[in-house]
C-alpha cells in the first residue's frame, strides 16, 4: 500500500509513526512549511534548527516532497506517477481541490482532532477546552469538497482533565492519532472498512478566536470561565491580567481557584498579593477568587516582584 503524508507538527509526526507501525510504504512526506512563501528561510531553518518531524523523516529515510501546493500540477502528477493508494492529511490549512483528493486509489484521509461532526474548524483543542467539554477526540475521515465534513472512517474519545491546556490535549490527541492510523491500515488488510456519513444535525463549527480573549475580565467572567480561557489559549496566546496601565502574563500551570465566597463588592478586585511568589488573588464574577502565582510583568518580567510589592495597593 503506497502512502503519501501531508501535514505539520506533532500530528504529522504521529501519522508517520502510525503508518510505519503498520509497515506501510510511505512514498513521500509533504511538510506544510514548504508551501510557505519564503522557502529559502525554511531551507536554512531545516539545516540549523530542524523540527522533530524533519528529524523523524530523515531517520527513516523518507522522501521529502517540496511542492508549492498540494493542488499544484506537479504534486498531482507525482501522485499519479507513483500510483498512490492513500494520502493522509494532518494539520493543513490549504483546502484540497477535488482534482487532488480524488487521485489516490483508496482515498484522501484527513486526521481531525475532535469527535466529528462536533468541533469542525481550525483549532478544536482550544475550542473544546474553552467551551468546557469533558471529552475531545480524534477522527479519521474522507476528504470531500468542504472542511471536515467527509464520511468518518474511525474515531476515538479523549478525556479532557481539569488541568489540561491545549498543549496537553494536543499531545494526547497525537498519541491517539498514531493508534488510529495503525489500526485503520491494518483493518484495510483484514476486513471491509465502511465510511459513515456525518450527521449534520449534531454538527458544530468553530472559527479561529479573535485574540480579544487573552485579556481576562474578572468582572464579567466566572472563575471557571477564566480557568478555561487560560488553559485553552496556551500555548497559542498568553493571557493577561490588567492593573491600571500594566499587564501581567499568567502562568497556565500556576493558578488555583479558591473555594471561597467573597462579597459582591470585591468582584473584579485584587484581594491579596505575595510579591515573593509573584502572586495576586482576584475575585471573579461568581464571587470565587483565583490565586495566580509566577506572574510576569509584560516587557518587565524582572521587575514583577518589586512592582507587586511597592506599586500595588
Amino acid at each position: 500500500m503506497k502512502i503519501v503524508i501531508l501535514g505539520k507538527g506533532v500530528i504529522l509526526g504521529n501519522i508517520i509513526l502510525g503508518a510505519t507501525d503498520a509497515n506501510a510504504d510511505i512514498v513521500g512526506v509533504f511538510r506544510y512549511e514548504y508551501t510557505c512563501p519564503n522557502r529559502i528561510i525554511q531551507f536554512f531553518k531545516d539545516i540549523f534548527n530542524p523540527d522533530n518531524e524533519l528529524t523523524l523523516i530523515k531517520r527513516y529515510g523518507f522522501k521529502q516532497l517540496k511542492f508549492k501546493s498540494a493542488n499544484s500540477k506537479e504534486f498531482r502528477d507525482f501522485l499519479i506517477k507513483n500510483n498512490i493508494d492513500i494520502v493522509f492529511v494532518g494539520t493543513w490549512r490549504e483546502k484540497l481541490e477535488k482534482s487532488t483528493f480524488d487521485i489516490p486509489t483508496i482515498g484522501t484521509i484527513n486526521v481531525h482532532p475532535s469527535l466529528l461532526p462536533k468541533y469542525r474548524g481550525p483549532n478544536p483543542y482550544l475550542q473544546t477546552i474553552l467551551n468546557g467539554e469533558e471529552y475531545s477526540g480524534a477522527t479519521l475521515h474522507l476528504v470531500d469538497e468542504n472542511f471536515d465534513t467527509g464520511a468518518i472512517l474511525s474515531q476515538e474519545k479523549i478525556k479532557i482533565t481539569p488541568n489540561d491546556t491545549s498543549k496537553e490535549l494536543k499531545e494526547k490527541t497525537a498519541t491517539v492519532v498514531r493508534k488510529l492510523v495503525f489500526e485503520f491500515l491494518n483493518d484495510l488488510n483484514t476486513k471491509i472498512v465502511t465510511p459513515i456519513s456525518q450527521s449534520e444535525k449534531h454538527s458544530s463549527y468553530f472559527p479561529n478566536i479573535t485574540g480579544d480573549e487573552k485579556m481576562l475580565d474578572f468582572t464579567n467572567q466566572t472563575s471557571d470561565e477564566i480557568s478555561r480561557t487560560i488553559r485553552a489559549l496556551h500555548p497559542y496566546l498568553p493571557t493577561y491580567i490588567t492593573y491600571k496601565n500594566k499587564f501581567f502574563i499568567t502562568d497556565p500551570y500556576h493558578f488555583e481557584i479558591l473555594n471561597d465566597n467573597n462579597e459582591e463588592k470585591f468582584i473584579g478586585k485584587i484581594i491579596s498579593k505575595n510579591p515573593k511568589k509573584k502572586s495576586l488573588t482576584i475575585v471573579c464574577k461568581d464571587k470565587k477568587s483565583i490565586c495566580f502565582n509566577n506572574l510576569k510583568l509584560y516587557k518587565a518580567k524582572f521587575f514583577t516582584e518589586l512592582y507587586i510589592k511597592y506599586f500595588m495597593r
